[in-house]
């Protein structure tokens, strides 16, 4: 019902404010400026080269930009930012609703020359669209590394950033392939996330599988399933698989909800018995760049490089 009634306000507003001017706006900004063809999940868009006002309704585009030395305008409000997008707080960037509800008031009145989207805001793609020139930078999971580079060099394009782009990717195409070297010899794994008491595991070719499929960190199990929530397990299912290695994400400490702590939850008497555990390689990994970020942008990804590779090391 409260998705409804937000969806209905959304089309009254839209309505009432008369939405047609404002895209005629934004095209006439277009027009007198240089532009930039953007290929996207949607399609193309002509963005302004360089523009001044940037909305960003997703985290991972905003940590990119970030790492690129680029300042957005608007951002979503989110319960807790991730440490190296925490100057965002400040009251001199426009809240612009949350990463699944936009304030189109807000954008409205901004007069973006350019709103960014991706994941969680994607679906509000088309009624952003008609605010301002939209570029939707989703990353497809079963190729992260490559969506990562790929919205890295188009941001870098919009923004004249192509150096600093090159020398930031090339640094995380070294670390990968560092902790590919690390991971070969470094036995098997099973990425859990904990939220509200109960668990999921992720394996190949979902939402974290990066870990597996770029990383090179050997599942400890073939065959979960590779939906966005991962697939139901039990403290039971941990013992069997028996891995070298637990990764843990903790939901609740990144989306800043009140709960039983990831490191309360696995201390249990079946968990105690694997390998990981005996060997103090259960490792709790950084729920923001992890959770709110996906490891899809550009700092999140290469921290997450650095804190793997270090567990890694500090594990053998």
């Amino acid at each position: 019902m409260k998705k409804q009634t937000q969806t209905g306000r959304a089309r009254r507003w839209f309505a009432q404010a008369g939405a047609a001017l404002a895209l005629g706006a934004a095209t006439a900004v277009c027009a007198a400026q240089a532009t930039v063809p953007v290929k996207h999940a949607r399609g193309e868009t002509a963005v302004p080269a360089n523009p001044a006002k940037t909305v960003v309704m997703d985290l991972a585009v905003l940590d990119t930009l970030h790492a690129l030395g680029v300042e957005a305008t608007g951002v979503p409000s989110v319960a807790k930012l991730p440490p190296q997008l925490e100057q965002y707080a400040d009251k001199r960037y426009l809240k612009v609703g949350t990463m699944f509800e936009p304030n189109y008031e807000v954008i409205h009145a901004a007069a973006p020359q350019v709103i960014f989207v991706a994941g969680r805001s994607a679906p509000k793609y088309d009624e952003l669209a008609r605010l301002a020139p939209t570029v939707d930078l989703t990353v497809d999971a079963k190729d992260l590394v490559g969506s990562v580079t790929r919205n890295t060099e188009t941001l870098a394009a919009i923004y004249g950033k192509q150096a600093l782009a090159k020398e930031k990717l090339d640094a995380l195409r070294a670390s990968i392939s560092a902790l590919n070297a690390k991971a070969a010899g470094a036995g098997t794994a099973l990425i859990v996330l904990t939220t509200g008491g109960k668990m999921s595991a992720y394996g190949p070719g979902s939402r974290f599988g990066v870990i597996h499929d770029a990383f090179g960190v050997k599942p400890a199990t073939t065959g979960l399933s590779v939906s966005n929530h991962g697939q139901a397990i039990s403290f039971e299912f941990i013992a069997q698989t028996d891995p070298d290695w637990l990764l843990v994400i903790d939901r609740d400490a990144a989306i800043g909800r009140e709960g039983v702590s990831a490191q309360r939850m696995l201390d249990n008497e079946l968990v105690r018995q694997t390998k990981a555990w005996k060997n103090k390689r259960v490792v709790y990994l950084n729920g923001y760049n992890w959770y709110l970020m996906g490891s899809a942008g550009l700092t999140a990804m290469q921290q997450n490089v650095d804190e793997i590779a270090g567990a890694l090391a500090a594990g053998k």
